[in-house]
């Protein structure tokens, strides 16, 4: 069997219809369903890829100590993680091309199990069909059954939900994994795109232990800094799976270019971009959240991450329809698995004039 025929259909083709009846409203189509940033790239991180442009070697594939580093103080600045070194942190071309790799590169395959949240971005079933494992969608580690999953992927904030998992639960699902031998990645993500709630790293030392044996955590520069088209992402923790994992991407040739690191560390370095963007999301979100409420729809957790969990306990698909009749484009749930068909995801990164047509539209 080719490989492509293991993977799901990519979700997104069957929004096509949905998106050209939007496209016709009057106003032009209000794009709510993808969270890519539409905001500059801030002129500090612009300006720090385009000093280091002259690179004319090869960079390595463990990345300099200088953006490692940076991603180190990062996570003890704003997140309390401490302990980590070098060794801990792996830059990574985009958390998507991580994610999708990951098993392939850890060698899981046929025979193997590979657990992932019952609201999961795609990603994490596409990486298991990639190599041939099985996998299950649960929230619940009793449901695993006897059979040790080789991963068990968490995502804490939530896409698609935004919700934020506490300390306890995470706590005890490291104990858990760690009973079992399995290794435990978090999709920390959206960590930083915190509204009603403080989410808590996985690598944290009231989640750990101290100790980062058998866990994972993934972070994206992607949102926090308006950075999707710089694909800049890192992974820390267990210093000896990233080992394995460096080796195998040495092999591959899997290294984020020269520049691109220069402009992470920089991006790490400010914190002053990352709130004025948080600002301006804050806001957009106080909008869309009442302007959705009013129209009927009810938001579910949401507390973090930079969509509005919604729904008017219909078929999401139909909510779509509804939508897409005044213009806005959302994401279906049953995207994300069967326990979101009834709701749908609506991000609040479009620009601030097309989120108030959106407002305007559902005013209406």
């Amino acid at each position: 069997m080719l490989v492509s025929q293991r993977l799901p259909d990519f979700p997104w083709d069957k929004l096509a219809p949905f998106k050209e009846k939007a496209s016709a409203h009057a106003g032009g189509l209000v794009d709510l369903s993808i969270g890519t940033p539409v905001d500059p790239t801030p002129a500090v991180i612009q300006k720090a890829l385009a000093d280091a442009a002259d690179s004319p070697g090869y960079p390595t594939t463990v990345g300099t100590a200088a953006v490692r580093q940076a991603a180190i103080d990062w996570l003890a600045r704003n997140h309390g993680v401490t302990g980590l070194g070098l060794d801990n942190v792996l830059p990574a071309i985009g958390s998507k091309e991580l994610i999708g790799s990951l098993p392939l590169h850890l060698g899981v395959g046929q025979g193997d199990l590979i657990a992932y949240p019952e609201l999961a971005y795609p990603t994490y079933e596409v990486s298991a069909a990639l190599v041939g494992a099985d996998t299950v969608a649960t929230d619940s580690l009793v449901a695993l059954g006897p059979k040790a999953p080789r991963i068990l992927w968490i995502n804490s904030p939530s896409n698609p939900s935004g919700r934020v998992l506490p300390v306890e639960h995470l706590r005890k699902t490291v104990e858990w994994a760690r009973e079992r031998g399995t290794l435990l990645i978090s999709d920390e993500c959206y960590i930083e795109c915190a509204w009603e709630a403080s989410p808590v790293s996985v690598l944290h030392p009231d989640v750990c232990g101290g100790s980062f044996d058998g866990i994972l955590a993934v972070h994206s520069l992607s949102k926090r800094s308006n950075l999707a088209g710089y694909r800049e992402a890192f992974v820390a923790g267990d210093a000896a799976v990233l080992g394995e994992l460096l080796e195998v991407r040495k092999n591959l040739g899997l290294m984020m270019p020269g520049p691109q690191q220069v402009a992470m560390v920089t991006a790490l370095a400010d914190d002053q971009h990352a709130k004025e963007q948080h600002a301006r999301y804050a806001a957009r979100r106080t909008k869309l959240k009442a302007a959705l409420e009013s129209a009927g729809f009810r938001i579910d957790h949401s507390e973090a991450s930079l969509y509005l969990w919604s729904t008017r306990d219909e078929d999401c698909w139909d909510t779509v329809e509804w939508l897409a009749e005044r213009g806005i484009l959302a994401a279906p749930g049953a995207f994300y698995g069967r326990a979101g068909s009834q709701h749908v995801r609506i991000a609040f990164t479009a620009t601030d004039e097309r989120v108030d047509a959106a407002v305007a539209r559902l005013a209406e």
